[in-house]
């Protein structure tokens, strides 16, 4: 076996293993990634039918990376929709996700009744990409208990919606968001929290004043 047959041989797996990705953007990128390797091995070969398959299918993963990264901040794309702690879809979407959420909140514990609590989702279309829940606390802060991204969404930052790009916490009076405790790869950093002890930490902006009369 020759060296340009390795250069095939390991297109091949870089195909096969970007299939097995549950992350979207992880997916596509590797997909492109051995469709370029194997461009150059079928071109090296003079395979034709398959550089222009793989021409195709590098294309349409440019076509899709490029969509995703552009839309990865738009507000038309990703939307928040605030739902009752009591509500039967959240109680689904924690439920089917409970071991993945178990694996990177291992401190989070749900219970509908607590007082004070609000639960939001961040849905693209009418998929649920992300769960975050808070709960208040004294001095204007919003205690974060849950910030789950789904595992087709975890090379985003969905949580920016909630917390940068909307005025949930902020009409609400809030003056202070704390990340949650025990959080397992944080990832606040990238939204301008800062880090305080254990803790990431978001000072918002006071709530403008309503004219009036």
């Amino acid at each position: 076996m020759n060296w340009w047959e390795l250069v095939g041989w390991a297109g091949s797996a870089l195909l096969i293993w970007s299939l097995l990705q549950t992350r979207i953007l992880r997916l596509r990128a590797l997909n492109l990634l051995g469709c370029l390797i194997l461009i150059g091995y079928n071109a090296a070969v003079h395979v034709w039918p398959m550089v222009g398959l793989n021409v195709v299918l590098a294309v349409i993963n440019v076509w899709y990376l490029r969509a995703m990264l552009v839309t990865r901040h738009d507000e038309q794309t990703y939307q928040v929709v605030e739902v009752g702690t009591a509500d039967a879809f959240l109680a689904h979407t924690l439920r089917v996700h409970a071991a993945d959420i178990a694996r990177f909140n291992p401190e989070f514990r749900w219970d509908p009744a607590a007082a004070d609590r609000s639960a939001f989702l961040v849905v693209r279309a009418d998929e649920v990409v992300g769960v975050v829940v808070s709960h208040a606390e004294a001095g204007g802060v919003a205690q974060i208990d849950l910030d789950y991204v789904t595992q087709r969404f975890r090379d985003f930052t969905p949580g920016e919606f909630v917390y940068r790009r909307s005025r949930l916490f902020t009409d609400r009076g809030f003056q202070r968001v704390v990340s949650p405790p025990g959080m397992v790869a944080p990832y606040y950093h990238r939204l301008g929290f800062q880090r305080e002890g254990e803790a990431y930490v978001l000072d918002l902006p006071a709530a403008p004043a309503h004219a009036t009369d």
